[in-house]
């Protein structure tokens, strides 16, 4: 069977290799065309690799979907101080599971694409941050390293370039606010995981004070087929706005989940049905969350002509995020399921924020009340005031990934709470 589903609509520029473990080694990596595209940037030069990544319209894929080259293109271009590039491989939002799987399966074609970023914005050194439950594929990218080291890819003199270009792994502690760039650049310098307060942003003064990138491990795994291939190439895919291909993460009650890589504008309703073939057997679709736990939840009705990139998304009401889709069907107990995210983002909470810390504690409080059927019509009214106060009131997004669902869902189902607050009664059965 096909790694672990996949269908003809996929595009698989970067997943072609999912479940083939000869991809792993750096034998293999190269016998499938691999280490092509770095002595190519090298010929290139630096200000050229940033011009065709900002010609690919490559936005990053840790969420934000900020332009890759127009970020790389705010270092500093007089090396004056040291410059360092972080690869965001903290996957944490629930619902994501693409980052993993392309350090597991092809870990060499992440390297090449940190090689790559490093050589352009001219940082000797980076740090590929791995969360802490990552344990195999941790260990997985870690002889991956080591090859392209042994194989003189990397190091004092790369691919004897006379460029040095060095790597090093750094695993977490398993921390969802580590997956924010700047709490992730303070775990690296071994304080504790809070969000910065930007200006300065990173470009300026980020690791240990100096100009930093932090791009995520998709983002970077694209760059070695924009750099063989070039911008234009990468663009016959997606859409004008949202271009290039995307890795959609599955779950929930499908008959197939899983990864599937598709042009960016894919239509969701198309995805769900023909891709991931369908729900299961006698069910209707309820509401389907498009980028992760963190943003608002879509109704079914939504979704029909919802399609999947970054303004497309936000026109059906939500956001694309990580493109993580999480499906749920007509037996889903939306309350339970909102219930647990909140928990889970209060539970992650820094602290650092009151509208954070107590806000999401205090929603969880709440919901947890109206979902056991002590709660009141009045609580409705709490939970929309308190979300809209830690809506943008904060460090970082943290907040207000925990007010998306609340928010989402008491306007689009507020039915449900309803019926539990005035009878008890549990709509759907998950």
């Amino acid at each position: 069977m096909a790694y672990p589903y996949t269908h003809p609509k996929e595009v698989r520029l970067l997943s072609r290799y999912f479940g083939d473990p000869g991809a792993r080694s750096l034998e293999g990596w190269k016998a499938r065309g691999g280490y092509q595209a770095l002595p190519k940037a090298f010929e290139m030069g630096r200000d050229r690799v940033i011009e065709e990544v900002k010609a690919s319209g490559l936005r990053g894929r840790g969420g934000a979907g900020f332009p890759t080259g127009v970020k790389w293109s705010f270092m500093p271009k007089e090396r004056t101080r040291p410059h360092y590039l972080l690869c965001n491989a903290d996957e944490s939002e629930p619902g994501t599971f693409k980052d993993r799987e392309l350090l597991r399966w092809t870990p060499h074609q992440v390297i090449e694409g940190i090689a790559i970023a490093a050589y352009a914005i001219q940082a000797e050194q980076s740090y590929i941050y791995c969360r802490g439950e990552f344990f195999e594929t941790t260990q997985v990218l870690a002889r991956a390293l080591e090859e392209a080291y042994e194989a003189g890819i990397l190091g004092e003199n790369a691919m004897g370039s006379g460029i040095r270009i060095d790597i090093t792994i750094h695993v977490g502690a398993g921390a969802y606010i580590c997956g924010e760039e700047t709490g992730l650049m303070n775990s690296l310098e071994g304080r504790r995981g809070q969000p910065r307060v930007k200006p300065p942003f990173p470009a300026q003064a980020g690791y240990r004070g100096m100009p930093t990138t932090v791009n995520n491990v998709e983002t970077l795994a694209s760059v070695p087929y924009i750099t063989l291939h070039g911008g234009e190439a990468y663009r016959a895919y997606g859409t004008d706005q949202s271009p290039g291909t995307k890795l959609f993460c599955v779950s929930g009650h499908v008959r197939k989940p899983g990864n599937y890589e598709l042009p960016l504008g894919f239509p969701l309703m198309e995805l769900i049905e023909d891709v991931c073939g369908g729900l299961r057997e006698g069910r209707r679709l309820k509401a389907v969350i498009p980028g992760g736990s963190s943003v608002p939840i879509l109704s079914a009705e939504e979704c029909w002509d919802c399609l999947l990139s970054y303004e497309g998304v936000a026109k059906a009401g939500s956001q694309l995020g990580c493109a993580s889709v999480i499906v749920m069907d007509d037996t889903t107990d939306i309350v339970k399921q909102v219930r647990r995210m909140v928990g889970f983002y209060a539970h992650e909470s820094c602290g650092q924020c009151t509208p954070c810390r107590e806000g999401s504690a205090w929603m969880e409080k709440i919901l947890r009340r109206i979902e056991e059927g002590r709660g009141t019509e009045e609580d409705l009214d709490t939970l929309m005031e308190v979300a809209g106060q830690m809506e943008g009131t904060t460090i970082c997004v943290l907040s207000d990934s925990a007010a998306a669902p609340v928010k989402s869902s008491i306007m689009k189902f507020r039915d449900e709470y309803l019926a539990r607050i005035r009878t008890g009664e549990r709509v759907g059965a998950a």
